[in-house]
């Protein structure tokens, strides 16, 4: 999926001074541009019908109406918009919820500006991201290892184990790369634990979503686990 030459984001967040913060972080990207930003559900709901953005930043936690339980009006108001989860609640079940209700992606508050900026961009170009610390929190979710609670499984990712064929697909470097998702790496640190170059790496990924039937690398990282390859 091509990315937009300019995209459109809407900043959903009940604590002002992050929320401008965060709206002056992204201003300072070229390609995006802050059309609204909202404090609560029902003004994202209302900002988004009318302003139709690209991507809507949303916080889970906000007065009233988790984000969360706001993502499928949201989706509703704006169609086309992407959303991508922004939150300190590292919780499974918020985690679990969110994918379930179409969000493209579940980060933490603790990344960094431009980690931020490269995750909007990957979620514009269709992919889906996660923060590096929810990956395991993923893993119980799809297997019910919880004690606490044991979450409805996404629909938008797999569900069901890898056929050994797929996997016996992959070769020695594929298989080694795939260890690298489903522990939540960057291609960038998979390539310095392997010795290979980061865009090397990408071309492997690429090749294991191919193999894999799978279109991103939280679905990759949810078969490898789910099939021992870890």
């Amino acid at each position: 999926m091509a990315l937009p030459e300019t995209i459109r984001i809407l900043v959903v967040d009940d604590h002002t001074l992050f929320r401008r913060g965060l709206m002056a972080l992204l201003s300072r990207e070229p390609q995006f541009e802050v059309v609204g930003d909202a404090a609560d559900a029902g003004e994202a709901l209302r900002r988004a019908q009318e302003l139709q953005p690209d991507l809507i930043l949303l916080d889970n936690h906000l007065p009233g109406v988790r984000g969360v339980d706001a993502l499928p009006s949201l989706r509703e108001a704006a169609p086309a918009a992407r959303m991508l989860m922004l939150t300190v609640s590292e919780d499974e079940q918020d985690l679990a919820d969110a994918l379930k209700a179409g969000a493209a992606g579940y980060l933490l508050k603790t990344i960094e500006g431009d980690a931020l900026a490269t995750a909007i961009r990957h979620v514009m170009a269709g992919e889906s991201v996660l923060a590096q610390e929810m990956t395991s929190k993923l893993v119980a979710a799809f297997q019910g290892a919880s004690s606490a609670v044991r979450p409805a499984r996404p629909q938008t990712l797999v569900t069901t184990p890898a056929t050994p064929s797929l996997l016996g697909s992959l070769s020695p470097r594929e298989r080694e790369i795939l260890r690298g998702i489903a522990r939540g790496a960057s291609n960038k640190e998979i390539g310095r634990e392997l010795g290979i170059a980061e865009t090397t790496v990408k071309i492997h990924v690429q090749h294991v979503l191919r193999k894999l039937d799978v279109s991103s690398r939280v679905q990759a990282a949810v078969l490898a686990t789910e099939n021992g390859l870890t």
